[in-house]
């Protein structure tokens, strides 16, 4: 024999010897379920949906923990309040709530738009003059579609909730949530007062109306959950709302406190299903209801109730995400409480961000409220930095 064939057959047989081995040391060290040929699917986490919150990467709640650390108490309380302002500018006012008093959201409406080219320049100065901080802002709107739109009059316009629900087909309400998302991040909104779950059982019921996708909860739950998706397909964070549900009152929480009478027994199988399938399907924030509803807590409306925000959806349906309150410059609220109290109440009771939408007065009351009550013993400074850490979590995501 040749000695290159010699060292052909030589070198064959430790090939054969050392590779088997090889492999099967590769395949221990694999985890089981990518030799299974697939990946681990978290629940709720499928294609078109949100990845709950609490369910992302651990380094990105290890990351928001190191940040938490770093933050003063002021911009830890900045971060639990969104505010509104006057101006279709970047003024005096907003910039100092920015810059100074380091309030985490904006919200937008119409007072603020004049057109698709002011309205693009006006968020982008906006997100300028935050670069002073550490966290992107949310730059809310209310963009339900129908009659509640706010978005310039060149932008397209969209059904109503109502009239998506005659059509009862959730692939067209996720299209039109994928078509709203797109319209608001081509401007610069990352978050979305939408869509609306409330269950139209009272026909008498104007201030919802044509907003809810019917008086029907299955259907209400599957075209609002739709909806949802299609706004979190593209990035923008979807506030469902108004729990624990506004379908079936006759008042306008704008304008007095309603009260709902319904046990808890009707609640469960009516009002609160949207809620709980939403949160099923990786809903990313909630907004409260500015109503009492006294099966549930005698006295406070839910916006301020513990016993609905940290009974209810936190132990009871275990959501994760953002708790918002709905404006508390509202008259519900501001006709009955002081506006620092509520905001106080609200945050003791659960909630993770107070809107104060208007007065610039009420909103430094707000922030100077919530940091006194915390260096007066009267808030602990664990449950502001709950709230904080679970928006910072939401807040990575949206970079």
């Amino acid at each position: 024999m040749k000695p290159k064939q010699l060292l052909c057959i030589i070198f064959l047989v430790v090939v054969l010897i050392v590779l088997p081995g090889c492999i099967n040391q590769e395949r221990e060290a694999r985890p089981e379920e990518e030799q299974n040929g697939q990946e681990e699917q978290v629940p709720g986490n499928e294609e078109g949906t949100s990845m709950p919150e609490g369910k992302g990467e651990p380094e990105k709640k290890d990351d928001a923990a190191a940040l938490l650390k770093e933050m003063t108490l002021e911009e830890k309380i900045g971060q639990l309040v969104m505010v509104g302002f006057d101006n279709t500018v970047v003024d005096e006012h907003i910039e100092e709530m920015i810059r100074e008093k380091r309030v985490g959201g904006l919200i937008l409406y119409e007072r603020n738009i004049n057109d698709a080219k002011q309205l693009k320049a006006l968020i982008a100065n906006l997100k300028a003059v935050n670069e002073v901080n550490r966290l992107p802002l949310f730059i809310a709107v209310d963009e339900e579609g129908g009659r509640i739109s706010r978005l310039p009059e060149s932008s397209p316009k969209f059904p109503s909730n109502l009239e998506i629900g005659r059509e009862n087909d959730p692939d067209y309400s996720f299209s039109i949530g994928k078509s709203i998302g797109t319209e608001l991040k081509k401007f610069g909104f990352n978050m979305n007062f939408a869509p609306v779950l409330d269950i139209l059982s009272n026909p008498e019921n104007d201030v919802i109306g044509d907003r809810s996708f019917g008086d029907n909860p299955a259907v209400v739950s599957k075209l609002g959950v739709a909806t949802m998706k299609g706004l979190q397909s593209e990035n923008i964070v979807s506030v469902v709302k108004h729990f624990p549900g506004h379908g079936d009152t006759h008042q306008d929480s704008h304008i007095e406190l309603p009260v709902v009478k319904h046990s808890r027994e009707r609640l469960d199988h009516f009002e609160f299903v949207p809620f709980k399938d939403a949160i099923a399907s990786g809903a990313e924030a909630i907004m409260t209801a500015h109503i009492i509803f006294p099966q549930l807590d005698a006295n406070k409306p839910a916006t301020l109730s513990q016993e609905i925000l940290t009974g209810i959806l936190r132990n009871e349906f275990w959501f994760q995400g953002l708790i918002i309150t709905d404006d508390l410059e509202m008259d519900a609220i501001a006709e009955n409480y002081d506006l620092g109290e509520a905001a106080l109440a609200a945050v003791r009771a659960g909630a993770d961000i107070v809107l104060v939408s208007h007065h610039r007065e009420q909103q430094e009351e707000t922030l100077n409220r919530l940091i006194e009550a915390v260096r007066q013993g009267e808030l602990d400074v664990e449950r502001v930095e709950e709230s904080v850490e679970r928006i910072i979590r939401l807040k990575m995501l949206l970079r």
